[in-house]
């Protein structure tokens, strides 16, 4: 578990689509096509000389870095919030759940009973499901598996 990828909402970094599937990706195709020659020909494709850059940036730096070190909406009103509260994730907030976390809770629906396993037992046994998570392929664009 990397305490650098828990999200204000209760989401964690590593189990986001993005993340597990996308950053991957994005190092498997710069490799293939660096090791067929497209640095040397991507010029000539239309839209290769922004696209390469911003593959070569995908595969060396990936894709999100998290929303507590500046990736994601920067409009989001729960980090927003969060920050503004100085809690480190909004299911410590007295004020939780509030009206910020409808479409959360509509996008992610384990979003609710993963908040709730972190305001009633701690950290320790959310990053645990978190990292059970993980090690089974778990998304939260996915959901869990049946």
């Amino acid at each position: 578990m990397n305490a650098k990828y828990i999200c204000y909402c209760g989401d964690y970094c590593e189990n986001c689509a993005v993340m597990a599937k996308v950053t991957p990706a994005s190092k498997t195709l710069y490799e293939e096509m660096r090791k067929a020659g497209f640095e040397e020909i991507i010029h000539m494709i239309p839209g290769g000389d922004a696209f390469w850059p911003f593959l070569k940036s995908m595969a060396e730096d990936g894709v999100c870095v998290s929303c507590k070190d500046g990736s994601g909406n920067p409009g989001c009103a729960v980090r927003i919030c969060a920050k503004e509260k100085g809690v480190e994730a909004c299911a410590f907030c007295d004020a939780y759940p509030c009206e910020k976390f409808n479409a959360f809770f509509e996008n992610y629906p384990v979003l609710k009973s993963d908040n709730a396993l972190l305001r009633e037992k701690g950290m320790d046994a959310w990053a645990k499901l978190q990292d059970e998570r993980r090690a089974r392929g778990f998304t939260y664009q996915d959901g869990e598996p049946a």
